[in-house]
């Protein structure tokens, strides 16, 4: 089984962005999987991609969901 990179995209002034970290931390986590925080503020390649459009869940480089959620999608789509 490999290993999953999710990268949750965020705003530092974001709170649903702190909201998803906390719901999402222990899916990932039991998955096995790798969480990257990244904040948009840091790159403008990220700030021009994602805008005020965050939180966003990356699953290995591809756009998994945005604003809300799923944990059990999530959970399966690590799987």
């Amino acid at each position: 089984m490999s290993q999953h990179l999710v990268e949750l995209m965020v705003r530092p002034t974001c709170g649903s962005c702190k909201r998803v970290k906390e719901q999402i931390t222990p899916v990932i986590q039991e998955a096995g999987a790798q969480l990257e925080v990244r904040n948009v503020e840091d790159s403008r390649e990220l700030e021009m991609e994602f805008g005020d459009r965050v939180p966003v869940v990356v699953i290995d480089g591809e756009e998994f969901a945005c604003w809300e959620v799923d944990n059990e999608e999530l959970a399966a789509e690590l799987r």
